[in-house]
């Protein structure tokens, strides 16, 4: 059983053994309720029984693989403080470059319509309409789940040019045209083996693979994107690190013009843009 008197150094320190210091020190604080930088301004402070044994539970869960996002229902996002639940994939950093991407499209001030295709917990979305507030945006997903954490994240945020629709892709949109879509599609391919790795274990299959090369979802929305974009309007995806040749050759055959791929952090492909003719 946990000392019911550790200290908060002393929990620290064997959970960091445990789980990395990151994650411990993320989890102690969301169980103390306190910032993680007041960890290390109060590591004499001693827990409670009550507080040792959350903090336990929630270190044996993610030593079990379940993301750190999943365990405290928050995840940080652009600048936004979003929730998160297995209903959704928890957002990621370089999803950040689908967001500068589309914003270095979208005029400042310009009212322009915007859709973010299987938004999720809403993340792309409400990054790109806080940024452009005299833009609206339209935000599609399959599941009622997901899209009721975004439409949540939409209020925790004090965003109100969104609006959310159910539906599979574009097919919510029909009859409207539009300047600019995104979209963070599953791309990972069907009996990928790191789909039983880690935090993968725990976020929805569906959000994540997609076909035999992971492309279907890219292809049915390359297809069908030209029909509600205006002409001059972008489309642009995330997609996997080896998958940029395939989805620049997909917008060349559909008839986008000035196609190119963008590089995350690391220096790999990570999204494909392309401008309708």
């Amino acid at each position: 059983m946990p000392d019911t008197a550790a200290r908060v150094k002393s929990r620290l320190a064997q959970s960091r053994e445990r789980i990395g210091a990151a994650d411990a020190e993320i989890l102690l604080a969301h169980v103390l309720g306190r910032p993680r930088g007041w960890l290390f301004a109060h590591d004499d402070v001693e827990l409670d029984a009550a507080q040792d044994a959350a903090f336990e539970r929630l270190v044996a869960r993610r030593q079990a693989g379940e993301p750190v996002a999943y365990l405290t229902g928050t995840q940080g996002f652009w600048t936004l403080d979003l929730a998160v639940t297995p209903a959704t994939l928890v957002p990621r950093s370089e999803t950040e470059l689908l967001v500068e991407q589309a914003l270095a499209k979208i005029p400042a001030g310009a009212p322009w319509r915007l859709a973010d295709l299987g938004t999720g917990s809403g993340a792309i979305a409400l990054a790109l309409a806080k940024e452009r507030p005299r833009s609206r945006m339209v935000a599609t997903d399959l599941s009622e789940d997901a899209l009721a954490v975004a439409r949540a994240n939409a209020v925790r945020n004090g965003i109100g040019n969104v609006e959310f629709r159910a539906g599979s892709w574009l097919e919510p949109l029909q009859g409207e045209i539009f300047d600019l879509i995104a979209a963070n599609p599953p791309y990972v391919a069907d009996g990928d083996p790191h789909l039983a790795q880690g935090d993968l274990r725990f976020e929805p299959t569906l959000a994540l693979s997609c076909g035999a090369d992971g492309l279907n979802a890219i292809r049915t929305i390359a297809a069908a994107a030209p029909a509600i974009l205006r002409p001059g309007g972008w489309l642009l995806f995330e997609h996997g690190f080896d998958q940029g040749a395939a989805v620049r050759a997909l917008l060349d055959e559909t008839g986008f013009v000035e196609v190119e791929t963008m590089r995350d952090l690391e220096g790999r492909d990570r999204v494909t843009l392309g401008r309708r003719a």
